[in-house]
């Protein structure tokens, strides 16, 4: 070992340092080899796995929900992509009216033969699933160009139909109105049994395709009572009839001698009045409904001996009213009868001009008798009774001992017309109660 200016030795080895005490003591190191090698540490031992143990219903649920997951994606998906398929503008190309009936299906064939939708398919799944095919009515329906499955749903579903209409002029018989009704091509079905005389009500119906006859009947039957009841209620009091059916039959005489309806109150005041006096109301209509019994028109103009056959219609031979209605009247006679015109007027007679001209005395309707007279007397030989409304013939009761009922009510326009009389003949003249009365227009 040497010494370098008086230096301890050098050596490889370690140089020991000085020991101390307490915290302050470090470690030593024993070689230079084992700063840089330190010994290595053991690392820590690994944890034991656990086997987990198998739980098949958790992972069956756990499977499932997902599943339900996907499934629901899916049909949301789905759904949006239909739902714009049902809302999106269709096939039609032009409005186009169809008439649907049958099962959900047959309907989805016959939209699909009259070009409404193309998509037969999608139609038929949409109303399974929202359970609308079941809500369906047949009927006779329009639908717009363009239309979407959801329109087309909703118009068989609402139902509103294309309505036809049929109308029932005033003063028809009930035969009449069961032809009317048979010759609507709209309706179904026959009709087995005319109805009562005076039941039906005149008025414009709607109804769909593939009603039946007998239903409009009934609906027209109901109509009428319910009216009747109303118009009953709030009647004149001191009318001289008894019952809903006198309304009725007096309405319908009203209604077959004038067509103009704001004569119709004083038209049912002249009857009224005579009802009240004991007078026969002498209305030609009453004879000619007792001689066809409502099957037509007579055909020509009513002879003497027409006038003096005798039938419970025949209001020249019997007091009071006919037998019942002789034809159906509308609303405008029912509310004429129930609350007529107050006067005393007992006559009137047609004025040439389309209306009547009234009286309230025998010598003042003779009057206005001649007059009309003159006027057809006027009018050239080939003109007819063209502008003659009614009968103006006075005429006696047959076989009455009463001056004052020596008066006859003119026919309506609804009734036969008449011959026309060549222009200038003399009146016929037929020997009554009041001596000598006119009767131009009875046929020989």
């Amino acid at each position: 070992m040497s010494e370098v200016n008086g230096s301890a030795p050098l050596n490889d080895g370690p140089v020991e340092r000085p020991r101390t005490r307490g915290f302050m003591r470090r470690s030593v190191l024993k070689s230079p080899a084992a700063a840089i090698h330190p010994e290595s540490v053991p690392l820590p031992p690994e944890p034991e796995k656990k086997e987990r143990p198998e739980r098949p219903i958790t992972n069956f649920v756990s499977g499932l929900l997902s599943f339900f997951v996907i499934a629901l994606f899916i049909f949301v998906a789905a759904f949006i992509v239909a739902q714009r398929q049902i809302s999106a503008p269709g096939s039609l190309t032009a409005d186009r009216v169809v008439i649907v009936r049958g099962s959900m299906a047959d309907v989805v064939d016959q939209l699909e033969r009259e070009g409404v939708t193309d998509k037969g398919f999608l139609l038929t799944l949409y109303w399974q699933l929202t359970g609308k095919g079941s809500q369906i009515k047949g009927g006779e329906y329009l639908f717009r160009k363009e239309a979407s499955l959801e329109q087309i749903t909703d118009t068989l579903i609402e139902g509103k139909s294309i309505l036809h209409s049929v109308t029932i002029p005033e003063g028809r018989t009930s035969d009449e109105i069961v032809d009317i009704l048979r010759n609507s091509n709209e309706l179904a079905g026959d009709i087995k049994d005319v109805p009562k005389e005076g039941t039906l009500l005149p008025e414009t119906y709607k109804f769909a395709r593939g009603m039946t006859r007998s239903q409009m009947l009934d609906h027209m039957a109901q109509d009428q009572a319910k009216l009747v009841r109303e118009i009953w209620a709030k009647r004149t009091s001191d009318l001289p009839l008894s019952s809903p059916l006198d309304l009725v039959t007096l309405a319908s005489v009203v209604e077959k001698e004038t067509g103009k309806a704001d004569e119709r109150p004083r038209v049912a005041a002249v009857f009224l009045n005579r009802l009240r006096s004991k007078m026969p109301l002498q209305s030609d209509p009453t004879v000619i409904y007792g001689l066809v019994g409502g099957k037509g028109s007579l055909g020509h103009g009513l002879t003497k001996a027409e006038l003096q056959q005798a039938s419970p219609y025949n209001t020249y031979l019997i007091p009071g009213l006919p037998a019942g209605p002789i034809t159906n009247p509308g609303r405008a006679a029912l509310e004429a009868v129930a609350n007529p015109s107050q006067t005393k007027e007992l006559y009137f007679v047609a004025d040439g001009t389309g209306g009547h001209v009234f009286a309230e005395t025998l010598e003042q309707h003779q009057k206005n008798v001649l007059k009309w007279r003159q006027i057809e007397s006027d009018k050239p030989a080939d003109a007819g009774q063209s502008n003659v409304v009614g009968s103006p013939k006075l005429a006696a009761p047959v076989e009455s001992s009463d001056p004052a009922s020596a008066a006859k009510v003119p026919a309506s326009p609804q009734s036969p017309t008449p011959k026309a009389k060549p222009a200038k003949q003399p009146p016929k003249k037929k020997s009554g109660a009041d001596g000598a009365v006119d009767q131009p227009n009875i046929a020989d």
